[in-house]
Formats: C-alpha cells, sequence, structure tokens
C-alpha cells in the first residue's frame, strides 16, 4: 500500500485570468498529485522582486502518495502545462502560475533541485497568511514555531489583500454557484447525453425534455405540412409547463439544475416548420409564455455538422427519424446561430462537437468540462 503524505503548497499568478488559473491549477492537481483537503482565502499583493501585475496568492494543502521529488515533476509540469516558463537565471519575473512546495510532511529534505520546508517561506508574507488561514499551528520543523509566530515575526510588510474570490476542490463547488445550466444543440447532437453525465458527477437536477409521448410527433415526419402546426403548439405547452414545473423549485438535495434544453427552441423549430401566418400567431403566444420561465445562467450550445448528426439519429434507432431530411437539420442549425447571435446580453458558449466523443473519450468530455469551468470563471455569478 501505498502511504500517502500531507503537503502544502503555495500558488500564484499575475498574467491573464489570475482566479481562473488558479482555480483551474487546483483541478489539476487533484487529478494528478492527490486529494486536496483545504484552499486558503485568496490574497492579492504586489510583485516581489521586479516590476509587474499585482499576485494572486493561496495555500493549499494535499495528502498525496508522490513522493517529494515526484511531487516536484508534476508540479512543474502543470506549471508548463499553464504556460509558464523558468528561467536558469535567479531573477523574479511575471508568470501565469507558481507553485511552490512549503511542507511536505515534518521531513526535511535538502537535495541540489528541492528544499523543504520552503527556504524563503518565513520572510514572505502572501505565503505564511494564507497558510495561516488552514495551518495555523503547523511546526516549522526546523525553527520548532508555528504559522503564527513565524507570521507575527515576518518583516516582510508588504500590502496583502483579502479578496472576495471563492475557490474550489472540484468542479462540484464550482458549479454549485450556479442556478441552471441549458444544453442545447440539434437533434442528435448529443445535449440529453452529456446533460445526464453532468447531472450524474455534480449532483444537479436533471430536467429532460418530454416528447417520447408526444403524438403528433411520428405523425409530422411522415407529412410536415398538415402536421406542423399542433406539434409547435402541443411542444410549446409541454415545455412551458414542464418549465414552471420544474425549474421553479430548487432541490435542496441538488447543487444546480442542469436541462437538455431551452424553452427557446419552440420559437427556433417553429420559424423553420410553420408557415408564415402560423408562424406569426405561434409567436405571440410564446412571447407571451416565454418571460415567465426561468432562463440558464450558461447556455451551451453543442454545435454539430449535418453528416454527423444524420449518425448520430441512426445509432439511436427512432423509427420515425430514419428518413431525417439533412435540409431540415441544417436550417435548424442555422436557426440556434441566429439566435445566439441575437441575443448577445445572453451567457453563450458554443462548442463545436467536431470529432469529440464525450461519451467514449473521457479526454473530450474533460475538454468540454474545461471549456464551462472557463465560461464560470469568466463570469460573474
Amino acid at each position: 500500500m501505498v502511504r500517502k503524505q500531507k503537503a502544502y503548497l503555495s500558488l500564484g499568478s499575475n498574467l491573464g485570468n489570475r482566479r481562473a488559473t488558479l482555480q483551474k491549477a487546483i483541478f489539476r492537481i487533484q487529478q494528478r498529485a492527490g486529494s486536496i483537503l483545504d484552499i486558503s482565502s485568496v490574497y492579492e499583493n504586489p510583485a516581489v522582486g521586479f516590476e509587474g501585475d499585482d499576485f494572486l496568492n493561496i495555500c493549499i494543502s494535499l495528502l498525496t502518495p508522490l513522493s517529494p521529488d515526484e511531487l516536484l515533476d508534476t508540479l512543474m509540469q502543470i506549471e508548463r502545462d499553464f504556460g509558464r516558463v523558468r528561467s536558469d537565471t535567479k531573477t523574479y519575473g511575471p508568470r501565469t502560475l507558481d507553485i511552490d512546495i512549503i511542507y511536505y510532511g515534518n521531513e526535511i529534505v535538502k537535495t541540489d533541485r528541492l528544499a523543504i520546508p520552503h527556504p524563503q517561506m518565513q520572510h514572505r508574507n502572501f505565503v505564511l497568511k494564507p497558510l495561516a488561514d488552514i495551518a495555523p499551528q503547523l511546526y516549522h520543523p526546523v525553527f520548532q514555531k508555528d504559522t503564527r509566530n513565524l507570521l507575527q515575526e515576518c518583516k516582510d510588510r508588504s500590502k496583502l489583500t483579502k479578496t472576495k474570490y471563492q475557490l474550489f476542490k472540484d468542479r462540484s463547488g464550482l458549479y454549485s454557484q450556479l442556478q441552471f445550466i441549458a444544453i442545447e444543440g440539434n437533434i442528435g447532437a448529443g445535449k440529453t447525453t452529456l446533460s445526464k453525465m453532468i447531472a450524474e458527477d455534480f449532483n444537479a437536477k436533471l430536467v429532460l425534455e418530454r416528447f417520447a409521448d408526444n403524438p403528433f410527433l411520428p405523425k409530422f415526419y411522415q407529412d410536415k405540412p398538415r402536421y406542423a402546426f399542433p406539434l409547435e403548439m402541443s411542444f410549446l405547452a409541454d415545455r412551458y409547463q414542464q418549465f414552471m414545473d420544474d425549474t421553479s423549485q430548487f432541490d435542496l438535495f441538488k447543487n444546480f439544475m442542469v436541462s437538455d434544453y431551452d424553452i427557446f427552441k419552440s420559437l427556433i423549430f417553429a420559424k423553420v416548420t410553420l408557415q408564415q401566418e402560423e408562424f406569426n400567431l405561434y409567436r405571440k403566444l410564446f412571447n407571451f409564455m416565454y418571460k415567465e420561465v426561468k432562463k440558464p445562467e450558461i447556455y451551451l450550445y453543442l454545435y454539430q455538422n449535418t453528416e454527423r448528426l444524420l449518425a448520430n439519429i441512426k445509432k439511436r434507432g427512432r423509427d420515425y427519424e430514419q428518413d431525417m431530411d439533412p435540409d431540415y437539420l441544417e436550417k435548424i442549425n442555422r436557426g440556434y446561430l441566429d439566435f445566439l447571435k441575437d441575443h448577445p446580453e445572453q451567457n453563450s458558449l458554443i462548442i463545436d462537437m467536431g470529432e469529440l466523443d464525450f461519451v467514449n473519450n473521457p479526454t473530450d468530455y474533460q475538454s468540454i468540462l474545461e471549456m464551462l469551468d472557463d465560461n464560470i470563471l469568466s463570469s460573474q455569478f
């Protein structure tokens, strides 16, 4: 059995979206180095030793199965993944991400490439203050003083400001800052599958469109002009009722809500399927209903080309969908893209699915989650 050790790390960033960098670095450390136990508050301070933008700094603790050298190698690779280029010189400079090992259990390590405890930690209040948040009584194995004493004796008086930023151990915490994500896309784009995966992985209330029992849908694919209006009206009534039922009450045991549709899709599909006079009537009723429904904080659109859509539709095997007109799918795609273009105030995230296979390829799934992370971290929720 691998013996795990508790380690303490200092993380800092002064380039780009600093908060996003630190949060994504925490996720990466969790994936590669061990289980995150504690995260300090986020502090802002001026650059030390060079002229540059202010830093955001934190300290974290983790339980790691890695040896000190393995941990160092892993952290340096994570720095490189975030664009950090270490210089051979001893001068300081701006950096996208800086990760230092402060403690590794009670061990004292001195080699050509690694010194633990960190030899400069006692001189840096931007290390000691966040460290005091999570380990105030932790003793330095050389100085035999705890973090609070080291902080009191520290001669570094550079300005240190506690920010309002909050960082999380995992995505469940980050996503819990939201109330509602809508995942949209054309027929066969994978929106239902992705919604189910996110709901299961991050404890979300799942809201799925109920369409299988719609009696007009099979008839519509056989005779579109005749059944388009009753189909769209029945969809609108069902979606409105479901949205009002499912999104008006938040489940206290869930972190947020994720849906495989947004009610605005009703207008997109209706514009494709209805005659102009029918559409004008339909839109009047839709606009009345749309004012009442809950709007998503993130509108995630899965864009997929028609060829892949047809392949996915064939694979899922619904009889009434097998003769799907490619031109119909292309019109729906254009309708969605027009909607996104015409609503710039909406927080929209378009993901080009291309050859992504998030069901069978975990890396593709992680790529989608990372794009979702970036959107959340770049927005104010």
